[in-house]
């Protein structure tokens, strides 16, 4: 006689929650963020820090863990942004977005149903907040000026009109974020459409 195989109902909530999980993430990173931005290693990070932020969080669920451990952890994933370079505002927002479907999927207590809204909630927002056609997004560059002009600070119009005319382009806002009187430099985040 061949033994049956049962698969208990436990066992199948976790895979249930591993689906919605892989399915959120593949859609949130992959089919909007990488298919946008084209950025390979964000894609990469942002997905493998999901799949590791759920299996932890799926072993820690089923334990108790005290709010310290809960704050360990935290100080470990901020070592983290401390030692890595830089990432942009919109990248931050979709690594957060992995690692927050990856929390929302894996702590038992809520039922599957909870978690399906919830996520489709959060993807929808992201592709919304993050469509094309929804916000008319201007490009940006960093520039480092090779001489500082008198009416940086004190004519907006004025600067925004020569920046214009230097870089070829519609310079729609500039930001100064330094002014180095010594070397005669300025650097400026300039915000443009072509």
């Amino acid at each position: 006689m061949v033994p049956e195989f049962q698969i208990s109902a436990p066992i199948l909530e976790l895979l249930a929650r591993i689906g919605i999980n892989t399915a959120s993430m593949v859609t949130l990173i992959f089919a909007m963020y990488y298919r946008r931005y084209r950025d390979k290693h964000l894609t990469t990070t942002a997905s493998m820090f999901n799949i590791f932020a759920f299996a932890v969080l799926t072993i820690l669920s089923n334990v108790q863990f005290s709010i310290a451990a809960g704050f360990g952890l935290f100080a470990i994933l901020a070592l983290f942004s401390l030692r890595s370079e830089t990432i942009e505002k919109v990248e931050m927002a979709y690594f957060f977005g992995a690692i927050a479907l990856a929390v929302i999927t894996s702590v038992l207590g809520t039922s599957l149903t909870l978690v399906v809204l919830i996520t489709l909630f959060v993807l929808a927002a992201a592709w919304i907040l993050d469509h094309p056609k929804v916000m008319q997004s201007a490009n940006s560059a960093k520039l480092t000026l090779d001489k500082i002009d008198q009416h940086a600070l004190s004519d907006v119009e004025r600067m925004r009109a020569q920046l214009s005319d230097r870089l070829g382009v519609e310079v729609m806002n500039f930001q100064i974020v330094e002014l180095n009187y010594v070397n005669d430099l300025a650097r400026i985040n300039v915000f443009y459409r072509n």
